[in-house]
């Protein structure tokens, strides 16, 4: 039978998707209970919470770039998976080891930090590896990949729907003691899913001929010796664009950690309050893709495709610096000022992050229809647009919530449907900006440059994180004055219309642009 006739799919996709549910199961399940347990059991305040939330996320995204290479050139997709979960289960049991020992700060800030830095490292060998071996699972031109995909990513939004709920359910019980079961099911649930992947993965993970994925790549040294020189003269001129690119990025990070002010104040130093995370993430954003776009090999015409790619991971940084608020400022917001109660019960705060993954499962199914409709019609938007309409749904979701929190005195509770709102409107934002994202970048990239601008695709999500954890630290404290950018943050409304603003403005830019970004994308789509 012809592979591209075959229905169904194969088990390992299956397999995939049991183990990413379980990776997303165990980051989504510590992430609803993080910011909780560092302000209500470590007792840190709302900004210096944020500050260490934004760069966790930030890194989380940044690691990939590392994971892939490790994977690409030494160890192959299945061996990185798997010591990828196994260092992810030790960062949550070292969480959980924080959490046991809370009332002792000396103890469980370090174990904390500890735990951090494990599940950064491990996130950056695991989620470059497990998307990229669903393709190898079919043949070239196997229809069926698209299907795959799909469902692969419902496998992300699984895990990401029911961890809060449980972890949620354990941890954010009101007492600051059982946050440490919410992070043991994490741990739990990702051996859970190392386990599977490594009992099943070569039975499994083969491609339709029966060979097996993702294997440690095999050195090839070239047999004819003229063939060599090529290879050795490209080999020159890459190190030093390497060279050249590690002196760019350290220059920029020192440029981003000095304290200008100081100059006018030598009793001051210079890397006084230094964002040392912060400023090595944002160098990163700006060299990797000069990087890129500088190789000579580059026609003019992957140039310009690039430049779009570049363009749109500029933009979708201020989506994600606001959407991702669901882990930060607005947790705080679930548990201190939304009423929870149903009937005699109150919901964990927690279990508001189950939100945007059941919407997204519920609505990605409409979204795909709809643009399907429209391209039948002729008239489907272009993805910049539709990414416009991402980044402006986002700032209506803000919108509505500022209107349910306007006038509110400290301390009230508005009712729960405000925060089910905003997610509902950001889900539709989500789904109208991400999937189009990862497409548009496998559409534009050459080929040889496609996992390097995937990476850099993240990167835009790494600084995004990072900003997002700067703007929760804006939420409004009682006695404590907070300026954006000469606004002052009063209250929950001034807040939320900072979101709107930024949102806003980006959406229209980003439209504006869409004519010209189109003509560049060069019959891409």
């Amino acid at each position: 039978m012809n592979q591209t006739q075959q229905k169904g799919h194969p088990k390992g996709l299956y397999l995939l998707f049991v183990t990413e549910m379980w990776e997303r199961f165990s980051y989504y399940g510590m992430r609803a209970l993080f910011m909780l347990y560092m302000t209500q059991a470590l007792l840190l305040n709302k900004e210096t919470a944020s500050e260490i939330y934004g760069s966790y996320t930030g890194l989380v995204y940044l690691t990939p770039l590392l994971g892939g290479y490790i994977s690409d050139r030494y160890w192959g997709n299945r061996r990185s998976i798997v010591w990828g979960a196994i260092v992810m289960a030790i960062g949550q049991l070292l969480l959980f080891l924080s959490a046991c020992y809370y009332t002792h700060i000396s103890v469980a800030q370090p174990l904390m930090m500890a735990g951090l830095g494990a599940l950064i490292l491990g996130n950056g060998l695991f989620k470059p590896n497990i998307s990229t071996m669903v393709g190898s699972l079919y043949a070239e031109g196997d229809n069926r990949k698209d299907s795959a995909f799909t469902i692969f990513y419902m496998g992300v939004n699984v895990g990401a729907m029911i961890a809060p709920l449980w972890c949620g359910l354990v941890g954010n019980t009101g007492h600051p003691e059982d946050f440490k079961w919410g992070f043991l099911s994490a741990c739990i649930g990702m051996l859970i899913g190392a386990l599977v992947f490594q009992l099943l993965k070569n039975r499994y993970i083969v491609t339709p001929e029966g060979a097996p994925i993702g294997m440690p790549p095999v050195p090839q040294a070239a047999t004819v010796p003229e063939a060599e020189k090529p290879v050795a003269k490209e080999n020159k001129v890459s190190y030093r664009r390497i060279i050249v690119a590690g002196l760019g990025t350290l220059v920029l990070l020192l440029l981003f950690s000095i304290n200008w002010g100081s100059f006018s104040n030598p009793a001051i130093s210079i890397f006084e309050g230094t964002d040392w995370i912060g400023s090595m993430i944002y160098a990163c954003v700006i060299v990797m893709p000069l990087f890129i776009i500088t190789d000579p090999s580059l026609t003019r015409l992957e140039q310009q495709r690039i430049g779009v790619i570049y363009i749109i991971a500029f933009f979708v940084i201020f989506f994600w610096a606001a959407y991702e608020q669901a882990g930060a400022s607005l947790t705080f917001f679930a548990d201190e000022q939304t009423d929870r109660m149903i009937g005699g019960w109150e919901m964990p705060a927690a279990y508001f992050q189950s939100f945007p993954a059941l919407f997204v499962i519920l609505l990605a199914p409409v979204f795909a229809s709809l643009w399907s409709f429209l391209g039948r019609k002729g008239i489907e938007p272009a993805s910049p647009v539709k990414q416009s309409i991402g980044l402006l749904l986002l700032s209506l979701g803000y919108l509505f919530i500022a209107f349910g929190v306007h006038g509110l005195e400290p301390g009230v509770k508005v009712s729960m449907m405000w925060l089910t709102g905003l997610y509902f409107i950001h889900t539709m934002g989500e789904l109208s900006l991400a999937p189009i994202g990862l497409s548009m970048v496998y559409k534009l990239s050459p080929v040889r440059f496609s996992s390097l601008l995937m990476g850099v695709w993240y990167l835009s999500t790494s600084a995004a994180n990072k900003l997002a954890g700067l703007l929760s630290s804006y939420y409004p404290e009682e006695g404590v004055e907070k300026s954006f950018l000469g606004y002052q943050v009063e209250n929950l409304f001034d807040f939320f219309m900072v979101f709107v603003f930024m949102s806003g403005a980006a959406a229209v830019i980003l439209f504006l642009l869409s004519s010209k970004l189109k003509k560049m994308m060069a019959g891409a789509e």
